[in-house]
């Protein structure tokens, strides 16, 4: 007998991340989450991800102070939380020191659920993410960063799901943040995957392409547990499928959510209000709600398109964005076929833009692409060519190991740095995640000062999607 289907909402960070660059600020959730509270979600999905760093770099907000705020306006409902594996929520391997701790402070402040991922689907960089979510009583789901290509078919992710079993994680996620997934490839992977391993399977997919809801009806009566979806008004585009539609498609059959749809109308019409006043203010380009299935054919997540968009419109060369889409599965290619998704999309998506403006492939290379090629990020899923590797990296000395095994502990140093300024223990890891925008927020706040971040987002070459 199918148990009833059971949903994770997210118009709380990706629905939001996805359309309007993570934008929403606690202010516009704070009327409607008692309302959230009381629908009997799975889970709420509202922090982590891009929130960290939009919080503190444009909306003069603290993260933890948004995360204590949620967790005491929803107090019957699970909260979680995207986390980046070795990342966290930075753009750069942390000792696991700084991952221990931040974990810790994260449960401690509210989280129930942490769905970690690696860019490059290297077991190494999440056992210590796993045991540190299990130590503090979470939740620990590992998410498969789901892409195609030569190696990607379902005996790869079938392994994967066995490595994750195998290293105590609570449930597994399918990250479809590309909107790759079609109906019958995902029928067959959640066949797979179900038969493979004995942890609940998550689906998070897009709407990009405009497959969402066709993968989820496919999933569901294949076995899929929960299923990730987003509130109708901040729904579908470069979003998830609507949650609405998703809890009437199943209504009175065996998968039946048990959710109250009048309930959740009533929700929908605050976030149709937020949906107009982004609409208004710009926030949200209506490009981004269209349905575009050429992600199916240069496999760009939408986050890391508006991306590229950006950086070619600062160069002036808008009208190379094309040129830039053909070439990102080239230098994806070269350096190993990485699923494109933070940080892995923006090191790809930048050398693609620099190989294109140049002229000349590879005549500049970004720091971030020596690295990932160097292997600092991981092992990436098909071997690097070593005559390329050579050209990129020349004397640098690629690694196999894990990387943050080259980490010495860093958390007291990064205390003592952070003590002029933090108020909070928490503050030093803010600092630890973004240095020069924690210190301005921090000063803006002893200051009771409101306004954007001056500079503040010269400080990574690397801007979340």
């Amino acid at each position: 007998m199918a148990k009833k289907l059971k949903i994770t909402e997210t118009v709380l960070r990706d629905a939001h991340q996805s359309l309007l660059a993570t934008r929403m600020p606690l202010s516009d959730m704070l009327p409607i989450l008692p309302e959230l509270d009381k629908i009997g979600f799975y889970s709420l999905e509202c922090w982590g991800g891009a929130t960290f760093d939009a919080c503190l770099r444009f909306l003069d907000e603290d993260p933890w102070e948004r995360l204590r705020t949620l967790r005491k306006e929803c107090p019957n409902t699970k909260l979680q939380m995207l986390f980046r594996g070795q990342n966290m929520l930075g753009y750069r391997h942390y000792a696991d020191d700084v991952l221990e701790y931040f974990v810790q402070k994260s449960v401690a402040n509210g989280i129930d659920i942490i769905r970690i991922f690696d860019a490059l689907n290297d077991i190494k960089n999440l056992e210590t993410a796993v045991k540190a979510a299990k130590k503090e009583g979470a939740h620990a789901q590992i998410a498969m960063s789901y892409t195609t290509g030569p190696v990607f078919d379902n005996k790869y992710y079938v392994d994967y799901a066995k490595k994750i079993e195998a290293i105590g994680a609570d449930s597994i996620c399918i990250k479809d943040m590309a909107a790759l997934l079609t109906p019958y490839k995902c029928e067959s992977l959640i066949k797979d995957l179900k038969k493979a391993v004995n942890i609940p399977i998550q689906l998070h997919t897009h709407a990009t392409a405009g497959l969402s809801s066709m993968c989820i009806m496919k999933a569901v009566e294949n076995g899929c547990d929960v299923v990730d979806t987003a509130m109708s008004p901040l729904a579908d585009g470069t979003s998830h499928s609507p949650t609405e539609s998703i809890v009437a498609a199943f209504q009175g059959t065996k998968y039946d959510t048990g959710l109250d749809l009048a309930a959740l109308a009533n929700i929908r019409e605050y976030f149709m209000g937020l949906r107009q006043k982004y609409l208004d203010s710009g926030l949200i380009d209506p490009k981004m709600l269209a349905t575009d299935a050429s992600a199916l054919l240069y496999q760009v997540p939408g986050g890391m398109l508006s991306n590229l968009l950006s950086q070619l419109k600062q160069a002036g060369k808008e009208d190379k964005l094309l040129d830039v889409m053909k070439e990102v599965p080239n230098v994806r290619k070269d350096a190993g076929y990485p699923p494109l998704v933070t940080p892995s999309s923006q090191i790809v998506g930048t050398q693609a833009v620099f190989n294109v403006i140049t002229g000349e492939r590879y005549k500049m290379v970004t720091n971030e692409f020596k690295d990932l090629v160097a292997g600092k990020y991981g092992t990436t899923p098909l071997p690097i060519d070593p005559k390329f590797r050579t050209k990129i990296i020349g004397d640098m000395q690629p690694i196999d190991c894990r990387p943050a095994d080259l980490l010495k502990p860093e958390l007291e140093e990064l205390k003592k740095e952070a003590a002029p300024f933090a108020e909070k223990e928490e503050d030093v890891l803010s600092y630890a995640m973004f240095p020069k925008v924690a210190k301005d927020f921090f000063e803006k706040r002893r200051n009771k000062k409101i306004g954007l971040n001056n500079n503040a987002d010269k400080e990574n070459m690397i801007h979340p999607v």
